[in-house]
């Protein structure tokens, strides 16, 4: 990111120092006012969020969140990837027998949360329009989802995509009412 910044700051400097030396009135005021028009003109590019940051920039995603941050698998979401991440909201964690996330979050219950989470996780860049009825998807914990598609419902295992295609720089993200478990 820093050296596509460098590079475009370097571009647009070389095109302003050809600019002005091409033109007749050389003066300083001619000098800014022609490097402030090529450097505002030189488009930014923005890295695009990774799936974590997708579900960090999401009220309705704080649940999955912390329990991502307790399984430790930020860095691992944030990794290359690509990752299919079918994220349910903070509404389908709630929606899970009391007392069921704060153990889930507590140190000793890791790995069974990091199996859940893994459940959510399909590799590779699978967009919606790439799922089709009746096909079993393999998940990073190494057990099998069904797709179903009806009437233009979309649903993995029990739980419906209510929002689809969010893509990211790693993978896509598609949000969804329940959660699985293995």
């Amino acid at each position: 990111m820093k050296k596509l910044r460098l590079l475009s700051f370097l571009a647009a400097a070389s095109v302003a120092s050809f600019t002005i030396s091409c033109d007749s009135k050389s003066t300083t005021e001619t000098e800014e006012t022609t490097m402030a028009e090529v450097v505002e003109e030189t488009p930014v590019m923005e890295t695009p969020n990774t799936v974590v940051d997708i579900a960090i920039g999401s009220p309705d995603h704080t649940t999955l969140v912390a329990a991502v941050e307790a399984a430790d698998l930020v860095e691992t979401l944030k990794g290359e990837g690509p990752f299919t991440v079918f994220a349910p909201t903070n509404a389908a964690f709630n929606a899970l027998p009391a007392g069921t996330v704060e153990g889930l979050l507590k140190p000793e219950a890791k790995a069974d949360l990091t199996s859940i989470l893994t459940y959510h996780v399909v590799a590779g860049n699978v967009m919606s329009g790439d799922l089709k009825d009746g096909q079993m998807v393999t998940t990073l914990n190494g057990k099998e989802l069904k797709v179903t598609i009806q009437d233009g419902k979309v649903m993995i295992g029990d739980a419906t995509v209510v929002a689809a295609d969010l893509a990211g720089s790693n993978g896509v993200v598609h949000v969804i009412d329940k959660v699985l478990l293995p």
